[in-house]
């Protein structure tokens, strides 16, 4: 049976809903949903491609949905991992497929829906991630720790000059993970493929774009209605949790700049002006990121309805299978 076949005869696909922060890509995903049940007959599931939505307690700063907004749709891989825990891209990788797998067994539609790149290539296209050995990293941060992150970019260096060359040296983190993948004999450098190859039959991509002026409007007022919904309130919170030990959730956008305020390192002010620029910035690389995908539908979300889910084409009604 031919790809064409298969979706003739309704066979579940992934669908994945693309773009930079504030486009609205998690109210398209809602309506694609709705639409596909609705006009096909086709039942879909929705699954998380938002790194910081993985963390549990990371509510506001992250714009996650909550559930009575869901609209009865399932979903899958939000509030999985503590602050205090890293949630990294390899270890998203399998537990996105196998998650996507399930709902296909299902006989239901996989909706993949975020910003991260790096996180939602991981899934749809076929890539394959540097070695890791939980062992080695732990002793070559002990070292980090003991006697900096020097003598490790030397004994990177010796291994493989191009990598000493490229990491971020004033990152000690960087500087261990690369030297533990050149141990191991791997390749440091994770990027879209040229020309990347789907991991599942049948995906579907959809972009949401925004004129550069309204987003900039949009996610400067996110981010104050961030701080006016709570935002220091819930990092407070999160505190006990361990979020000054997580080394990815302390780092986020919003929550990094809360931390500040809190500990008196930044007025409000400061605080609410550095997660603005910081999250114009990256809704810059999120475009560039995605704009190098091939064969997106391209929605344009500039008016105030957003995202037109209706503008997608969808495919044949599921028939009854012998």
């Amino acid at each position: 049976m031919s790809p064409g076949d298969e979706r003739a005869l309704g066979v579940p696909r992934l669908w994945a809903i693309v773009g930079a922060t504030g486009t609205g890509k998690t109210k398209l995903s809602l309506d694609l949903v709705e639409r596909l049940r609705e006009e096909c007959g086709r039942d879909a599931e929705i699954v998380n491609a938002d790194a910081m939505q993985l963390y549990r307690g990371m509510d506001i700063g992250t714009a996650k949905l909550p559930s009575i907004g869901r609209r009865g749709i399932p979903h899958h891989l939000f509030d999985v991992v503590e602050p205090r825990d890293e949630a990294t891209v390899a270890w998203y990788q399998p537990e996105a497929r196998r998650t996507i797998e399930a709902v296909l067994a299902r006989g239901h539609d996989a909706v993949l829906v975020g910003g991260s790149g790096l996180y939602v290539s991981s899934v749809v296209f076929d890539f394959r991630f540097p070695p890791r050995d939980e062992v080695l990293r732990a002793e070559l941060e002990r070292e980090a720790d003991e006697r900096g992150a020097a003598p490790l970019l030397e004994r990177l260096r010796t291994l493989d000059p191009a990598a000493a060359e490229a990491v971020d040296a004033r990152n000690p983190r960087r500087v261990v993970r690369a030297l533990e993948v050149a141990l191991l004999g791997g390749d440091p450098q994770v990027t879209l493929p040229t020309e990347p190859e789907p991991w599942s039959a049948g995906t579907r991509i959809v972009g949401v774009a925004c004129d550069r002026a309204t987003l900039v409007e949009r996610l400067d007022r996110r981010v104050e209605r961030m701080w006016a919904e709570g935002l220091l309130r819930e990092v407070e919170a999160l505190i006990p949790r361990g979020l000054e030990q997580g080394r990815t959730a302390s780092r986020a956008i919003g929550y990094a700049q809360a931390l500040g305020q809190l500990r008196g390192e930044l007025s409000e002010a400061e605080a609410v002006a550095e997660t603005q620029m910081l999250t114009r910035r990256y809704a810059r690389r999120q475009v560039s990121w995605f704009r190098r995908y091939p064969g997106v539908q391209w929605l344009d979300a500039t008016g105030s309805g957003g995202a037109d889910a209706g503008r997608i084409g969808l495919p044949a009604a599921r028939l009854p299978l012998d």
